[in-house]
């Protein structure tokens, strides 16, 4: 935690961008692989097709603006703010009620070196503590995280700046930001430093491991923890484990990264007099000026990328709104530094922490064969992003993908979704 680069092994898989001059052709066309526009999903839709200017064509270059020229963006809801994200109904944002959904079925992952050479650890089998899904869900929405949701790694590398005519250094700056906040909370909150080498997919692929003791006053700085990792290198994509001692302060850790979140995901820039723990948090990590400055810097992003944010918050939370659909999120990123990014772009409550799910170590496809054991098969499951990973996972597994490029196609989803078209 004590730098911050773009290096810093964040980024894995090979959707990361690299050029700093833009996108171009080399980088961004995939042409090796099948058109899968949403057209060919039509029986999943309502039986009239999208208006013209709603589709998202596949043939259309990912890296190309809808049009440079006539293109207006839409002025954002004037419920959603940076610090505040509101239902576009004017509802308050906090207040919308998450359908239950339940924890992960069992499943043992499968190990992988992630591309950044650094070894990773092994999931485990858990007990599945939560019911059934529930017999009305009928879709699952699979996003993907960064360039999709968000846009942070293109202000790292300037490419978001030059393809819209903006300030690449302010655009850098930005980002990088962005990232020391990231970190920042990683780090000193949710155990980063410890867990940077034990990284999991899943909040609870560790869970069997712990045996409920009460953490209230628990000394993590004191049980040996890191030193034991650091020592006996514990966390090797060979599979080699601590005994049962040391997998059970592991599972310590992630079960307390998963009460942080819960507490901190709908306190973040809100009321802070709630708990002791996000005073705590608030207090320890920001402070009143940090905090303000942390504030100000998402304001400052949302200008920047004309409301790109808030522009997909709306879409997010008409799917949270329904009873019958979920959100689920699958990023590149690692575990620890996906939930940071999640609580610092206020995504916390269109996302439990149970629907986030990192594919650093054994990529989307993978992830998305676990959701689909999760959820079953008789649901309708929507795969949203902006990469060519994702599209391989949803066409192996005959899922509508819908590609995010532009603006326009975060509003076009948002307006299927409207129409229930979705």
């Amino acid at each position: 935690g004590s730098s911050f680069t773009t290096s810093s092994g964040i980024y894995a898989g090979n959707n990361s961008l690299t050029n700093s001059s833009g996108f171009n052709s080399s980088q961004q066309e995939y042409p090796s692989y099948p058109s899968f526009g949403q057209g060919q999903y039509a029986q999943y839709y309502n039986s009239s097709p999208y208006p013209s200017h709603y589709m998202t064509s596949s043939n259309a270059s990912p890296t190309t603006p809808s049009s440079n020229a006539t293109y207006q963006l839409q002025e954002p809801p004037s419920g959603i703010t940076s610090q505040a994200v509101t239902d576009p109904t004017a509802a308050e944002y906090s207040t919308i009620h998450s359908p239950a959904t339940p924890i992960k079925d069992s499943d043992a992952d499968r190990l992988r070196r992630s591309s950044d050479g650094k070894s990773r650890g092994r999931g485990r089998r858990n007990n599945n503590p939560s019911p059934p899904p529930d017999s009305d869900l009928e879709r699952v929405f699979i996003w993907d995280l960064d360039e999709t949701i968000i846009i942070f790694h293109s202000l790292l590398t300037g490419s978001y700046a030059n393809r819209y005519g903006r300030d690449p250094p302010t655009s850098v700056s930005l980002g990088l930001r962005m990232e020391e906040m990231i970190f920042n909370l990683a780090d000193t909150h949710l155990f980063f430093n410890d867990l940077e080498e034990c990284d999991q997919v899943h909040i609870d692929d560790v869970s069997s491991d712990d045996n409920g003791q009460d953490l209230s006053t628990y000394n993590f700085g004191t049980d040996g923890f890191p030193a034991a990792a650091t020592s006996a290198n514990l966390c090797l994509a060979t599979g080699v484990r601590g005994g049962v001692d040391w997998m059970r302060k592991l599972a310590f850790r992630y079960r307390r990264v998963k009460e942080i979140y819960n507490t901190y995901k709908n306190n973040v820039g809100g009321n802070t007099n709630t708990t002791v723990l996000v005073l705590f948090l608030l207090t320890g990590l920001l402070g009143p000026a940090k905090r303000e400055a942390w504030l100000q810097l998402r304001a400052e992003i949302e200008a920047l990328t004309d409301s790109w944010l808030t522009l997909a918050l709306k879409a997010l939370t008409l799917i949270h709104s329904r009873s019958n659909c979920v959100n689920i999120l699958v990023t590149t990123t690692q575990l620890i530094p996906a939930l940071a990014k999640v609580l610092l772009y206020g995504l916390g409550v269109v996302f439990p922490i149970e629907n986030i799910y990192s594919a650093t170590k054994i990529g989307k496809e993978s992830c998305f064969e676990r959701i689909i054991q999760r959820f079953g098969r008789k649901v309708v499951y929507v795969v949203i992003g902006d990469g060519v990973e994702e599209e391989q996972g949803a066409k192996k597994h005959a899922m509508p993908f819908w590609r995010i490029t532009s603006h326009s196609d975060l509003m076009a989803l948002h307006h299927a979704l409207e129409l229930e078209y979705l």
